[in-house]
């Protein structure tokens, strides 16, 4: 069932209209007949006619009261004004902004166009190179960086007057807006399914970085076990991406997004180009839709910032400055991976080691008997807890892919790691994910503390790992190559990222650029085994914080 219908202006005039009628003809029949043996209930109060300013006034208050009603079911937050689309314009507001995700209340969209609807000047908002885009896919030419560049066909600026002469209905005739609300909280992704259909792209970058930024546009708070006070999704549209456009091969996207958002309504490009000739037409048909309160994401826009490689960063990281709730590891998660994991039926316990471990830490640092004792007392302490932790270290092997280890340095880190996890009584996992069930590789990755292997999409698992103090990821390339997308996460995430480069490593404060030279995508990635159980060994010894 709908929600209510907010009375217009015209629904009040004919409800006071009738009442009037009612009470005149009442007063002037009643006084003429009576008939014999019958009871009269006089229902007159009062023997002047109803101010109509007054009634109107209150049958209006009382239909802002119900929408307003309407709004908080629908948004999940009290502060909401309820949109009155009949006879107004409600101005876009911007709630929250960072280059390539906005939050807006009240967003508009007609033929294709989205605008924005305020009395303020276009200068008061953000740049829309910052906000939104053509949505075509990207290349690095300096052709297709010009054609991506977003123009008023993309988003546009109108006054309320500029509303009301395009949409706004005939007030001599009673007429309402031609303007339809699209009820709830939507997130439109303006991105190509040339990224939306890798499951790193899309569960580590998109998902993870929407949730987190809708999460601190509204200052909410989630607790250990993934409940949040955010006000829900309600519906999903891409705008570029068919409805096999936003899925990955092996599952996992649409697996996420269903377990984290269960009753999330999809709609995609068909179900956008329908919205778009709906209000194609022009004169007395043109009509629009109205959002209640949108977070519009385009990933070219967040590349605007000129600098490639910081705007990846400021995708990511500007999210952990917005969304300041608790451990970095729970300000990207959110409500994601719990409900994940979940969903996988992975046990509480193990999603609690993080938490545990965070706790046990923090309990050693506070105890005053160990600060006595000096700061070297005090760390030792400190590394005793973390040794004493469960280790595991999964090894995810893609010897079976078109980018892998060479033969020989495969075989050789399988028994190195092996000797490792043997001597310290370890838990090793050496997994071709392929081979395994989505519920196995979550349930796996959820007690990992080391995971490890050549660069590729296996290492998304990281953002399911536990963040505890020895967390690490290790990830092999071809030496001389290296992209930010797994160690952006990583920090993000909390935890410690390692490039390894046959038999040496980087890692921050190390500032590294983006490289593919020949031989990164192909089967002879070398590496040097005592290297990678270095890394390891020091990690969970305390001596590489």
């Amino acid at each position: 069932m709908g929600a209510p219908r907010t009375r217009t202006l015209r629904d009040v005039v004919l409800v006071l209209l009738g009442a009037t009628t009612m009470h005149l003809a009442s007063s002037f029949f009643g006084a003429f007949y009576e008939e014999p043996g019958s009871i009269t209930i006089n229902t007159q109060v009062t023997s002047h006619v109803p101010d109509l300013n007054q009634s109107l006034a209150r049958l209006q208050d009382h239909a802002q009261k119900q929408a307003k009603g309407d709004a908080q079911r629908f948004l999940g937050s009290p502060d909401v004004a309820a949109a009155n689309l009949a006879n107004d314009f409600p101005e876009t507001t911007l709630v929250s902004h960072a280059p390539g995700w906005t939050v807006f209340r009240n967003l508009y969209m007609s033929n294709g166009t989205m605008y924005v609807v305020s009395s303020e000047p276009a200068s008061s908002f953000p740049d829309i190179r910052l906000i939104t885009s053509t949505g075509m896919p990207a290349e690095n030419t300096p052709e297709n960086i010009a054609a991506r560049m977003p123009t008023a066909e993309n988003m546009d600026f109108l006054s309320p007057t500029q509303a009301r002469e395009r949409w706004g209905g005939d007030a001599d005739k009673w007429e309402r807006n031609r303007a339809w609300s699209v009820t709830g909280n939507t997130f439109l992704i303006n991105d190509p399914s040339q990224f939306l259909d890798h499951y790193y792209h899309f569960c580590a970058e998109l998902m993870f970085g929407a949730w987190a930024f809708w999460t601190g546009a509204f200052t909410a708070s989630v607790d250990a076990s993934g409940v949040s006070s955010v006000p829900p999704v309600h519906r999903m549209i891409f705008t570029h991406a068919d409805a096999y456009g936003w899925r990955d091969r092996p599952g996992f996207n649409s697996y996420f997004l269903r377990a984290a958002f269960p009753s999330l309504a999809v709609e995609v490009q068909e179900d956008w180009n329908d919205r778009i000739v709906a209000t194609s037409a022009g004169g007395v048909h043109a009509r629009v839709w109205h959002f209640d309160t949108v977070l519009f994401a385009d990933r070219s826009a967040a590349f605007e910032v000129r600098h490639a490689a910081r705007a990846r960063s400021v995708r990511l990281r500007k999210r952990m400055s917005i969304c300041a709730i608790g451990s970095p590891g729970e300000v990207v998660v959110g409500a994601c991976a719990p409900r994940g994991l979940r969903f996988a039926g992975v046990e509480e316990q193990v999603m609690d080691i993080g938490r545990h471990a965070e706790q046990a830490v923090a309990h050693v640092k506070a105890r005053p008997a160990v600060h006595a004792l000096g700061a070297d007392a005090a760390a030792a302490a400190v590394d005793g807890v973390q040794k004493g932790q469960e280790v595991v270290v999964t090894y995810i092997s893609r010897q079976g892919t078109r980018r892998h280890l060479i033969d020989s340095h495969h075989e050789a880190l399988v028994r190195a790691l092996t000797e490792m996890c043997t001597v310290n009584r370890w838990e090793l996992n050496i997994v071709q994910a392929e081979r395994l069930s989505k519920e196995e590789q979550l349930a796996l990755s959820a007690r990992s503390t080391v995971m490890l292997g050549v660069h590729g999409n296996g290492l998304t698992h990281l953002i399911m790992m536990p963040t505890t103090p020895i967390s690490t990821v290790i990830e092999i390339f071809y030496p001389g190559g290296f992209a930010h997308d797994y160690e952006w996460t990583t920090h993000a995430m909390g935890m410690k990222h390692f490039a390894v480069w046959n038999d040496t490593y980087h890692t921050y404060p190390e500032q590294m650029s983006p490289s593919y030279p020949e031989g990164f995508q192909g089967t002879q990635i070398p590496v040097h085994p005592p290297t990678v159980v270095r890394i390891i060994e020091e990690r969970v010894a305390g001596r590489l914080p």
